[in-house]
């Protein structure tokens, strides 16, 4: 039976020390919560800021309030679905965990600021959506 080592455990059977915030790293969330008011689709909301160096786990969006035929992507600036494609929410106080593939378990290498983009309609003019960003961190 063959033995494979996944890329940290290589790196320590190697010798060497993995990245920061990879073995080790201190596991730190960013809470935020957006108030509803009827923001426009193609609108954007600040949702959080992650350290040069984070390694992003996964995200966690609860919605007290269906948003509708709206949709809500999470990711930045230029890469507007990075961390999550946009789809509705039409179940409410049901976490939904949510992170790309792609976008999980890389060290970020350079300090980031996330955003929610509104999509498709606007988002209800009451209720709120809470969105963790969940990373780990030296």
């Amino acid at each position: 039976m063959a033995n494979t080592l996944a890329a940290q455990m290589a790196k320590l059977d190697a010798g060497t020390t993995p990245d920061p915030g990879f073995v080790d790293g201190t596991v730190r969330v960013f809470a935020e919560t957006i108030t509803f008011a009827s923001q426009a689709s193609g609108d954007t909301i600040e949702i959080g800021r992650l350290p040069k160096g984070a390694v992003v786990l996964y995200g966690v969006l609860t919605t007290g309030t269906s948003t509708g035929s709206a949709t809500v992507s999470i990711g930045i600036s230029g890469s507007a679905a990075k961390y999550k494609a946009a789809t509705v929410h039409t179940s409410t106080d049901a976490p939904a965990v949510f992170g790309k593939a792609a976008a999980l378990h890389t060290g970020l290498t350079a300090e980031e600021t996330v955003i929610a983009t509104v999509g498709t309609a606007a988002l209800p003019s009451s209720g709120t959506m809470q969105v963790s960003l969940v990373y780990a961190f030296n």
